[in-house]
């Protein structure tokens, strides 16, 4: 028991696993294409756009792995003869993988393993063509070199398939990993965030439901389990259930789908932790097919709408910011209380949407940096053999501010947006909006160019995921001043559709400013806690 709440307190404290994956398969989409999103969450990650190259190697050649989290050289092992090109977490072949980390069982580390969890997904992108192949890599890669990260979820789809693999390691009771993978069915969609999902699973249709053969006879051995194969569940064996990852984890799983299906508020008490007896399914079917603008927009959720509304409790402050500062559990007089952790949430480093398509110009990665809710996603093809400069791993650093780095100015509006959440970010979000409908439309002529550039498509596709980054970073940089002249000091400045008005006398100066101040809830609650301080005597 011990080690169960060491690894859910870490969970819930945010210091180590964050991140958010929705997955929508062909048939549950408005274009035919299956979508993956991604939040790559972390207080220690620069927001920045990863390439590597197709290669032909030597045989015998190694290659050297370095933890993705922390950088630690973990060792080596055997290039393959030829690898394929990767932009983010796509490939050339449009095949898309995304995580998210779930821990489990302490016991079950490997500190000896050379594959991490990071490392995995670069490499299979580099090797695999399908999201059966990558299940294929990794576990090969792992049972062959060990793992070296805890318990894990991937989310693996091409333009056909969309998959969840789940894996743990087997620590000190042997090399390799334990492991499910199930292919979410047509017309569903699927989500996992931090917490593993795969329950019971059929032991014998390998068209949908791919596993390890020890999966579980090594828990039965290693006294992890001790019932039925048929009763088996991996996530209740290698990642039991409790309070903080239903609230801190499922929850987030419960706000997507209850955007997209009906009768999820049966649900409720489960993803707020209440009732662990009544658990979500794996995927559901959404009442109508899902556009990627939708899935765009769900990776922004705070739980609007709902007991979990982050902007409605006092801790929002009298701006309704729906975000709280780590850690996410804090203690008054004996008594513990929890911040939520909601999709959206302000320590992520790169987010994105990828789109596997069955078309000649292949995938896209809409890529974004910093938090999805105020921040903008750009099409990056999967075909670019080259990364815009405001996205490159090369232009700053969590330690170097770079004026031209998206990461950073993203930043710069995200934390102004904190100061007064409920004027700033309306601006903003219109920004996004206008931003990614415009883009959303243009790609479909981008595809259409693109069928008929020949031996050209690389460099047309390339040339215009870049030239559309850069002007994204100019449109953000006008956005970032506008917003300081507009919201400096408290005040909002009045403007039309021709820009601030002036005070007539024709010296810049603006007319008088609006001075908003503060939400009702935010007056009566100060108000409440006054000794008697701020009380403005009565006039007798």
């Amino acid at each position: 028991m011990k080690r169960l709440i060491l690894i859910l307190a870490l969970i819930m404290a945010g210091d180590i696993w964050a991140c958010t994956n929705f997955i929508i398969t062909r048939g549950a989409s408005t274009d035919g294409s299956v979508m993956v999103s991604y939040a790559a969450d972390s207080h220690q990650l620069f927001g920045a756009l990863y390439r590597s190259p197709a290669q032909m190697y030597r045989r015998g050649m190694m290659l050297p792995i370095y933890e993705w989290d922390t950088g630690k050289y973990l060792g080596e092992i055997e290039q393959v003869r030829q690898t394929y090109s990767t932009v983010g977490n796509m490939n050339e072949h449009g095949l898309v993988i995304g995580e998210t980390t779930y821990g489990g069982l302490q016991e079950l580390g490997d500190p000896n393993g050379i594959m991490d969890y990071g490392s995995l997904i670069y490499i299979a992108l580099q090797r695999a063509k399908t999201a059966r192949e990558a299940i294929e890599v990794i576990a090969g890669l792992t049972d062959r070199y060990g793992y070296a990260s805890s318990g894990e979820s991937f989310s693996i789809a091409d333009k056909d398939e969309a998959w969840i693999m789940e894996l743990q390691s087997k620590g000190k009771y042997g090399k390799g990993i334990v492991w499910v993978a199930r292919r979410i069915p047509d017309g569903y969609v699927s989500a996992h965030a931090n917490h593993a999902r795969i329950t019971q699973f059929p032991k014998n249709d390998p068209e949908n439901c791919l596993y390890s053969q020890d999966v579980i006879s090594f828990a039965r051995q290693n006294g992890f389990y001790s019932g039925t194969d048929d009763d088996f569940s991996f996530s209740d064996t290698y990642a039991p259930l409790s309070f903080s990852a239903a609230r801190g984890c499922e929850a987030r799983v419960w706000a997507f789908f209850r955007r997209v299906a009906e009768g999820m508020e049966e649900y409720v008490d489960y993803a707020m932790g209440y009732d662990l007896t009544k658990r979500m399914p794996l995927w559901v079917k959404p009442t109508e097919k899902i556009s990627p603008k939708q899935v765009f927009d769900a990776m922004r959720d705070h739980y609007e709408g709902t007991p979990m509304d982050m902007t409605r409790d006092i801790g929002a402050g009298g701006h309704n910011l729906p975000y709280r500062w780590r850690p996410m559990e804090w203690t008054v007089d004996g008594k513990t209380y929890l911040n939520e952790r909601a999709v959206a949430t302000q320590q992520t480093g790169f987010w994105f949407v990828g789109q596997a398509r069955d078309k000649k110009s292949g995938g896209i990665l809409w890529f974004g940096t910093d938090d999805a809710a105020t921040s903008p996603l750009t099409p990056i093809y999967s075909a670019s053999v080259e990364v815009p400069w405001c996205l490159s791993e090369e232009n700053g650093s969590m330690v170097e501010y770079s004026p031209t780095s998206m990461f950073w100015l993203t930043n710069r509006i995200s934390n102004f947006a904190y100061l007064r959440y409920d004027m700033i970010s309306a601006d903003v979000r219109k920004k996004i909006d206008e931003w990614e409908n415009a883009r959303l439309a243009e790609v479909e002529d981008v595809d259409g160019v693109a069928e008929l550039s020949g031996d050209g498509m690389v460099n047309y596709l390339t040339d215009y995921s870049t030239r559309t980054a850069a002007n994204l970073f100019e449109l953000w940089s006008g956005l970032d001043r506008y917003l300081l002249v507009k919201y400096m000091d408290g005040n909002v400045k009045k403007e039309d559709a021709n820009g601030f008005l002036d005070n007539g006398n024709g010296k810049n100066i603006p007319a008088m400013p609006d001075f908003p101040g503060y939400d009702e809830r935010w007056k009566r609650n100060v108000a409440a806690g006054d000794d008697g301080t701020l009380l403005v005597p009565q006039k007798k």
